[in-house]
């Protein structure tokens, strides 16, 4: 038993991914590193909970509430929250006082608390009301276009709606990759030529870093429970 993950991509242009998870007799898993801002709602013990997480620039072992169902929400890379700078939620989060089964507090204003299927309408209202916001240029930087401005600017605005520079999501979303194909049975040698890596050794140390998984733990699904998608399963 451990970590029952179920994760569906969005067609929200504000939103990557919602994902469903159960813990059942684990009380620990490897937290791996992100680039993507997050809201997560979770129930233990009849009551609950719910929070705002970071991008993760490392990957560390992280604490699993047992018995908790959790759904959670990651954002699309960019997409930062109004009152909280996202520069201060890197490799952390906040608590969300107040919450009940039904409703949650973020900025200053009492939302209905969602499940997998109206993750979507709850971020259109928060994008409607300005709680959640992007920088266009970031955007458009993601998607390989050149901004008419100085590299100065786009570093800089880059931190500051990320929390990170360009280099490191690249290299955390790279690093994220390889282990999902890894996973799947990819060979390390492919995966290599196929993502850029200049050799083995290069991979191996980009897993060390950012997922906390050797190569081969990642085809035999050993290690432990693991919050990444290696062989949960994957909707559209």
């Amino acid at each position: 038993m451990g970590l029952l993950f179920e994760t569906r991509r969005s067609d929200s242009p504000w939103v990557d991914t919602v994902w469903t998870c159960t813990s059942e007799q684990v009380t620990a898993m490897t937290s791996v590193a992100g680039v993507r801002l997050g809201l997560v709602f979770w129930e233990q013990d009849g009551r609950a909970h719910a929070g705002v997480t970071g991008p993760e620039t490392r990957t560390v072992t992280a604490p699993v509430p047992q018995g908790a169902t959790f759904t959670g929400i990651e954002f699309a890379v960019g997409t930062s929250l109004r009152a909280v700078p996202t520069p201060e939620l890197v490799d952390g989060g906040i608590g969300l006082p107040g919450t009940t089964r039904r409703t949650f507090r973020l900025d200053g204003t009492r939302w209905r608390t969602p499940g997998p299927d109206d993750a979507e309408a709850l971020v259109g209202r928060l994008v409607r009301a300005g709680i959640v916001v992007r920088d266009p240029l970031v955007t458009d930087v993601l998607r390989g276009h050149r901004p008419a401005v100085s590299e100065r600017t786009i570093e800089r605005r880059f931190r500051a709606a990320t929390g990170l520079t360009r280099g490191a999501v690249r290299q955390i979303e790279r690093a994220r990759t390889a282990a999902e194909l890894l996973a799947a049975g990819v060979p390390a040698a492919d995966v290599v030529a196929k993502l850029d890596y200049f050799d083995e050794p290069h991979l191996a140390r980009a897993l060390r870093c950012y997922v906390g998984r050797t190569a081969g733990q990642l085809r035999e699904g050993a290690g432990g429970a693991i919050a990444l998608d290696v062989d949960q399963r994957l909707t559209s």
